[in-house]
């Protein structure tokens, strides 16, 4: 039988965190229910201790599929060269291949591509390319480090979601997988399989509540309906569809009482669309009596969906800490620009309530956006002090493909695709991106980092970062961190608040 490595490319755009990779996690969770051999391979833990070139080497893999959002393309394509040399079949996979999958297609180190949710779609590959070897083993036989064809009589135009190319070297884009109805039946991801005591945190954006956490993460709902301007959904789409909360429960009290969490995020990108199941996810956390592990919702929750009930059922279900999706202080900037759904109001009405229900909260803000001015972000400052959530991220507008701000700026001529550097494009970045209208790059880094310098050098703010046990634990990185995002002195560590 066929085996397969899965892994995510070292990174060197995220911050010092370490987070295990749901994707991967989830095809190895298909993979395992389709009964192959498959292991995960995580650069951003494991590569310390062994390459990629050296596990390769170590042992042989049929298939290495590797998953890449836009900022990590280009170390994915490095990684797909080395697993080239070692004799693998290549698949990429994962946001920016969705949106561009013919750019990997035309480099010689890609095999296949994957498009979209690919749970079924890693498992149909592995099914022909099984047929492939029943048909003419020998039909792959060319030098590794050419790109493999594939015999059509295999099936691999009837898979979904996937580009390949035919035995005369065309490559071929099938049509796209529709996004499964069933979210339930999709196997739970092999969160067994991740050297879970390498990992330092949740999410490359946020602290953990504990830094030595057995840190897991768990998806309660895939995607999200809203359609702000900055925000790229290629896998999604504009969908959400909730797990059932028996589903979710089941997953929960497989990672505390098997795999000994001590500390959980939701990754979702917006669990709290359907407020009537995220606080019956609440009672079933409680009554299952799993609420004595803490747990945070890493990402923002949409704050024009949440009262005072929800928040206090997520306080007695063990919950700590909540995130916003604030991002901006002028409700023109939210209507007409960002199109967020909400107002400065209602962002207000969710930390009242957050804080009364004794929760920690963490607010998301955005500066550069196309349309932006200095008053508008100066109006984010004073509202993200006003608002004082226990953490506050600063972060400059990225141009994601597959969003209305990316289209906006290709279509004003700010963005030269052939010149852009992929791995700029973190939303961790300390310099702006790009210009629009009358606010130079200048402007928005200057914002930023005063941003930082106001809502941190408070006061009572400094005296809150120094009766954290962690501010002392990691003070030579926190320092390091600080001198760049307050004074903009030196290069940061890829960042973090």
């Amino acid at each position: 039988m066929l085996k397969i490595l899965l892994a995510s490319p070292e990174s060197e755009v995220w911050n010092s965190r370490k987070h295990i990779h749901m994707g991967l996690g989830y095809l190895a969770g298909s993979l395992l229910a389709h009964g192959y051999h498959v292991d995960i391979y995580d650069s951003s833990v494991e590569a310390d201790v062994e390459s990629l070139d050296d596990r390769l080497a170590r042992e042989h893999f049929d298939v290495v599929g590797l998953s890449a959002p836009t900022p990590l393309i280009n170390a994915a394509w490095d990684a797909a060269a080395i697993a080239k040399r070692h004799g693998a079949i290549t698949i990429l996979g994962g946001p920016h291949l969705t949106l561009r999958p013919h750019e990997s297609m035309e480099k010689e180190m890609v095999d296949l591509v994957v498009r979209g949710e690919a749970e079924r779609t890693i498992v149909e590959i592995m099914a022909a390319l099984e047929k492939q070897a029943e048909i003419d083993p020998q039909l792959n036989g060319q030098n590794s480090v050419e790109p493999k064809l594939f015999h059509p009589d295999a099936g691999w135009g009837r898979i979904l979601g996937l580009s390949w190319r035919n035995i005369e070297g065309k490559v071929q884009h099938n049509p796209d997988r529709l996004l499964s109805d069933d979210v339930d039946a999709i196997p739970f991801p092999a969160h067994h399989m991740f050297k879970i005591d390498r990992y330092t945190n949740l999410n490359p954006l946020t602290d953990g509540l504990d830094m030595n956490a057995r840190a897991f993460t768990i998806v309660t709902s895939r995607g999200c309906p809203y359609k702000c301007t900055y925000c790229s959904k290629p896998i999604t789409g504009d969908t959400w569809r909730g797990r059932s909360v028996d589903n979710v429960i089941a997953e929960w009290e497989w990672l505390v009482k098997d795999l000994g969490a001590t500390e959980i995020g939701i990754t979702d990108d917006i669990w709290n669309l359907d407020r009537d199941r995220a606080k019956a996810l609440c009672r079933g956390l409680i009554k299952a009596n799993l609420n004595h592990v803490p747990w945070v919702t890493i990402h923002g929750m949409k704050v024009n969906n949440t009262d005072q009930e929800l928040f206090s059922l997520m306080k007695q279900a063990g919950c700590k800490r909540v995130g916003f999706g604030v991002e901006n202080g002028d409700d023109w900037m939210l209507r007409n620009v960002i199109k967020k759904g909400q107002t400065v109001d209602m962002v207000r009405q969710a930390f009242k309530h957050a804080k009364k229900a004794r929760l920690q909260t963490m607010g998301f803000f955005i500066f550069g956006m196309p349309g932006e001015t200095e008053e508008s972000m100066e109006k984010t400052i004073k509202l993200a002090m006003e608002l004082d959530p226990d953490l506050a991220h600063f972060m400059m507008a990225a141009p994601f493909p597959g969003t209305a701000m990316w289209e906006q700026l290709v279509e004003h001529g700010h963005i030269f695709e052939n010149a852009l550097e992929w791995d700029q494009l973190a939303i961790q970045e300390n310099k702006a991106h790009f210009a629009f209208g009358n606010l130079d790059k200048e402007t928005v880094e200057r914002k930023w980092h005063e941003a930082h310098r106001r809502f941190y050098l408070r006061p009572k703010r400094i005296m809150r970062i120094a009766a954290r046990k962690d501010t002392w634990q990691r003070f030579p990185y926190y320092l390091k961190t600080a001198a760049n995002m307050l004074l903009g002195l030196g290069e940061r560590e890829a960042t973090a608040a």
